[in-house]
């Protein structure tokens, strides 16, 4: 079976991705907020795509400071879906300004979307699933699935052998810390 450990390291564009931000933890809210919507905009589409529009999505979306998404109004609605460089998908730029919000209620109660996520590790996928889905827009298992396993809080980002696993493991990724248990 070939893995993105296989194919993406020579990549122009897979290669820069996994060999430095695939499967590394992630503290500040600006990039976990970017990551989580460009694996929400990568539904339906192949993560290339996503990686050759990602600057545009940075400009687009204000850097993806929360603060600047979540003050987002008709206006930016309708420039986001007018603009070329990223995905115009309605219910993917609604989902963006909600997840801000949700991204600024949390930092009332956990201080960061990186707290929220620590004090809700560990957990099994399932258990992530449920949670996100109860928390964000647009947030289904695969979604989920990729958006933890990019940032370090589900395993399988990268296949032992691969040199960049090594790398990942001496950042000390939140899945490497604790073993999950699945409550039955």
């Amino acid at each position: 079976m070939t893995t993105y450990c296989d194919v993406a390291p020579s990549h122009e564009w897979h290669g820069p991705y996994h060999n430095k931000e695939y499967g590394f933890p992630l503290e500040d809210d600006a990039a976990l907020f970017e990551r989580l919507m460009l694996e929400i905009n990568q539904a339906g589409l192949s993560w290339l795509t996503i990686l050759k529009k990602r600057e545009a999505f940075r400009r687009a979306y204000g850097g993806f400071d929360p603060v600047v998404v979540a003050a987002y109004g008709a206006r930016d609605r309708k420039r986001l879906l007018g603009d070329a460089g990223i995905i115009r998908n309605r219910l993917k730029v609604d989902a963006a300004v909600t997840n801000a919000q949700r991204i600024l209620e949390l930092r009332k109660s956990h201080g960061s979307f990186a707290g929220w996520l620590a004090a809700h590790h560990p957990r099994s996928k399932e258990e992530w699933v449920k949670l996100f889905k109860q928390t964000f827009r647009f947030t289904g298992g695969e979604i989920v699935n990729e958006f933890l396993m990019s940032i370090g809080y589900l395993p399988g980002a990268h296949v032992e052998s691969c040199p960049v696993y090594r790398s990942t493991l001496k950042r000390r990724p939140p899945w490497s810390r604790q073993h999950v248990h699945t409550r039955r």
